[in-house]
């Protein structure tokens, strides 16, 4: 049976901990100059419909590291944007590549997508979910400060497909999430009654970020939503992650940022470039991370 990666919860705690290891020795190796040909002549087909810096970049350049080859095709590029059905599709690309990676508004095309198609399939964002920046996270965690077992993650601001990912996550990985996000803004509620043990919905911020060993955030109006930029500005005004959000936190705790990242809104530049913000090593794991997604997923 063919493996998918559409949402966190597709893999066992287990293979998610052994994606994450590797990952790790893989960047070790990499940073050796250990050169690996594991995916010789495997193909990588990358389909977009929301442009990305770090998506793009980091699993081209994966294939790349692995000795294998990654095809950029966006709605202009194939039939897809030109009404051909998302079925026909799925079967003649996954006739002739390895894998498939989509970066697609839609979470329901991933699912049906992956229904038709012969090969592995990615979810490389969707409007419900972002799994494989979730890969990274919790590489970068491990990376810093072991593991993320029994640990308090606060995520503040929008109730979106990443806070959506982290739920399941704190699942996953055994941590607690507190949830501070405006009124109006929470969770989708399917997400809220799945994963209730694991999550608090907090009144407030401040109340979210005490005691907590990870904050994390994301803009606040997300691709697609920029006609709602200023009424956005006004309902998120008591969400930024700033110092003084950062001081309720435990002392060693860290700041994360899925990027791009808006300094003075959702975050203080004082926090995403102070000493602790893991944002670029995140960003940089995203390749690490998904090379080693690429070969549990490609055996």
């Amino acid at each position: 049976m063919t493996k998918h990666f559409i949402n966190l919860d597709d893999l066992s705690n287990d293979d998610l901990q052994q994606i994450i290891d590797q990952a790790i020795a893989l960047k070790k190796q990499h940073k050796a100059g250990e050169i690996s040909n594991t995916l010789k002549n495997k193909t990588l087909a990358m389909i977009f419909d929301k442009s990305s810096t770090r998506t793009r970049v980091s699993f081209e350049t994966g294939m790349t590291q692995l000795g294998g080859h990654a095809l950029f095709l966006s709605d202009k590029d194939i039939q897809l944007g030109r009404g051909e059905p998302i079925t026909d599709s799925a079967v003649v690309i996954s006739s002739m590549v390895d894998c498939i990676m989509l970066r697609v508004s839609s979470h329901a095309d991933i699912n049906t997508f992956a229904d038709y198609s012969s090969v592995p399939i990615i979810n490389a964002l969707s409007d419900e979910s972002h799994p494989c920046q979730l890969l990274a996270d919790m590489m970068t965690y491990q990376e810093h400060n072991g593991s993320i077992k029994g640990k308090t993650v606060a995520w503040i601001g929008d109730g979106n497909n990443m806070c959506h990912t982290y739920m399941q996550a704190a699942k996953a990985f055994g941590f607690t999430l507190n949830i501070a996000t405006p009124k109006g803004y929470e969770p989708d509620q399917s997400f809220v009654d799945q994963y209730t043990d694991y999550i608090n919905l907090c009144k407030d911020a401040n109340s979210a970020c005490n005691d907590v060993d990870l904050v994390v955030t994301d803009v606040w109006a997300s691709m697609g939503q920029e006609a709602e930029q200023k009424k956005r500005e006004l309902d998120f005004e008591d969400f930024q992650v700033d110092k003084n959000l950062m001081s309720q936190a435990k002392s060693d705790a860290v700041f994360m940022h899925c990027l791009p990242a808006h300094r003075g809104e959702e975050v203080s530049a004082d926090v995403i470039d102070g000493k602790q913000s893991l944002v670029w090593g995140e960003a940089e794991n995203r390749l690490h991370a998904q090379k080693a997604l690429l070969l549990y997923l490609l055996g």
